[in-house]
């Protein structure tokens, strides 16, 4: 088990040689998770010039409360100078993005920083 695994909790947190803060989310994202997870992106955001990266590749789903909690950490991101990075590869939540209105909102990719690029595998479902 990794060090810092929260056991059930919908996150891992690990840095990446280039700075960011690398938090990979897992399973649900949903009025039962957001909370704990909300409290951690407020953390993580707290400081000045913050630079998160949000892995959501192995998330199954994600409701409003999560996307809410996605938006909420982008904006206290931005309000402190720093970036907040989505890294996913699922056209459904690709999809969602665009019917919200969110496409244009957030910095999205299909790999983590420095990961190497080549043809990106299919997702694991």
């Amino acid at each position: 088990m990794d060090e810092n695994d929260t056991g059930s909790a919908p996150y891992r947190t690990h840095h990446t040689s280039g700075g960011a803060t690398v938090v990979t989310l897992r399973g649900e994202i949903d009025v039962v998770t957001a909370p704990a997870l909300a409290a951690r992106l407020d953390a993580l955001t707290s400081r000045p010039h913050p630079d998160l990266v949000l892995d959501l590749r192995p998330v199954d789903f994600i409701d409003c409360s999560g996307l809410g909690v996605l938006c909420r950490a982008r904006n206290r991101a931005r309000d402190r100078h720093g970036r907040l990075r989505l890294v996913t590869d699922d056209s459904r939540f690709l999809r969602l993005l665009r019917c919200t209105g969110l496409t244009d909102v957030f910095e999205v990719g299909a790999r983590l920083p420095g990961e190497p690029t080549g043809p990106v595998p299919a997702p694991a479902r």
